[in-house]
């Protein structure tokens, strides 16, 4: 029979992911000038303030609350009139040095042996309904978003939108679990004032569906048969959406964990990722995961799968690794034993996990909004600036859990 499957997203100028984006930009600052740096950074952002909070080992000294007003100003909120502005808004530090406790079962005399930072279990999950290999109804919610924010930037064809925006989409899948037509959308926009209220909501749903969709359908045309006459389209549903932002919800790092991951698809362990340096498994391991399943499934070992690994606290080696390919598989193996085979062909030791991805980068400031996976692989030049120092400009890979650099060792080693 068939169904319905929905994903959501979060705009850059959404609370939590103003919080995310000024965490990670932190860690990518600590990583530039000290790539050993143990980091683990939680923001809160509400009407006018910042806090910053957590705790680092770094032998590095950084303008906190200069970093902290560039990334609120790069996203857009740099108006008085949205209660929360990249100039004026207070900007307080509660960061302290890492607990020698946990550090201790971190650091070995030997990398290699390098421990987890934490205990818990992660997931990676990869389906090929999407050319990224990600869940569709994600795709098109991150989608819908990167859009309507270059919209708001380009001040052209829509000229009243503010930087806060949230999307859902529904899809409608096929009894062979085939994606076959969109059911609904859902976009919530915040937006300039308007002097009547019924004109506003009228105007927002017109230049939304007239303007922001076209977009969608050509940008991304293997989507484009999905759209059709019947889609619900539940535009700003509340009604007026003016107070958003910082003022009109406080912003916590690290609570968009679905919205960064496969949007409800697949699993969970639980932890964010932003704010954390690789020596956390909730983010180095979620991303090793998630290279594991896009290989697998690019590979052809199977259409759709989920990669759990779980660790101990201070202990290299991961206390599971298992693999499930939902009945795709196209190998005479169980689940069980391909976990097996994929234990041999990706080393899961936090360190191999951080040379592998090259994770000991400034990567991470890329990653804090519309989603950490399914994103595209590419080398950039990024310059950061210490306190009355010189800049220093450095070349990096962006996304690296998400190259097909694997498929070939995964054919191999299943005969494929």
């Amino acid at each position: 029979m068939a169904y319905l499957f929905t994903s959501e997203s979060v705009s850059e100028g959404h609370p939590d992911k103003v919080a995310d984006q000024i965490s990670d930009a932190l860690i990518d600052n600590f990583l530039a000038f000290d790539p050993e740096s143990k980091v683990a950074c939680e923001t809160l952002v509400t009407t006018g303030q910042v806090i910053l909070a957590g705790e680092v080992k770094s032998n590095t000294y950084l303008d906190v609350q200069q970093i902290a007003r560039e990334v609120i100003r790069k996203i857009g909120y740099t108006k008085s009139e949205y209660m929360f502005e990249a100039d004026s808004c207070g900007v307080l530090s509660a960061i302290h040095e890492q607990s020698a406790d946990i550090n201790q079962g971190v650091d070995r005399a030997s990398k290699e042996e390098q421990g987890a930072g934490d205990q818990g279990m992660m997931f990676g999950y990869a389906t090929n309904e999407t050319e990224n290999y990600m869940p569709l109804a994600l795709d098109l919610s991150h989608a819908l978003l990167i859009e309507l924010a270059n919209l708001r930037r380009e001040n052209n064809e829509i000229k009243y939108l503010r930087p806060d925006a949230k999307s859902q989409v529904t899809l409608e899948y096929s009894d062979d679990n085939k994606p076959v037509r969109i059911d609904a959308i859902v976009i919530s926009t915040q937006h300039d004032d308007f002097a009547a209220e019924a004109e506003m909501l009228a105007k927002i749903k017109s230049d939304l569906i007239s303007i922001l969709i076209p977009r969608i359908k050509a940008k991304y045309p293997q989507y484009a048969h999905l759209f059709n006459n019947d889609i619900t389209y539940h535009i700003n549903p509340t009604g007026k959406f003016v107070i958003g932002g910082p003022h009109g919800d406080t912003g916590l790092t690290g609570r968009k964990i679905i919205v960064d991951t496969y949007g409800g698809k697949g699993a969970h362990g639980g932890g964010a990722f932003s704010g954390k340096d690789p020596s956390k498994v909730d983010r180095s391991a979620a991303y090793a995961t998630r290279h594991i399943a896009k290989n697998l499934v690019a590979a052809g070992l199977c259409d759709e799968v989920l990669v759990q690994v779980s660790y101990a606290i201070g202990v290299a080696k991961p206390t599971s690794i298992n693999v499930v390919t939902y009945g795709t598989s196209k190998v005479n193996l169980t689940d069980g034993e391909i976990s097996k085979v994929v234990e041999n062909v990706f080393d899961m030791r936090p360190y191999f996990i951080e040379q592998r991805l090259k994770l000991r980068n400034p990567i991470y400031s890329e990653t804090a909004a519309y989603g950490h996976m399914g994103r595209k692989p590419e080398t950039v030049t990024k310059t950061f600036q210490l306190p009355n120092g010189a800049p220093k400009t450095v070349s990096v890979e962006l996304f690296t859990w998400e190259k097909l650099d694997f498929v070939d060792k995964v054919k191999a080693a299943f005969g494929l």
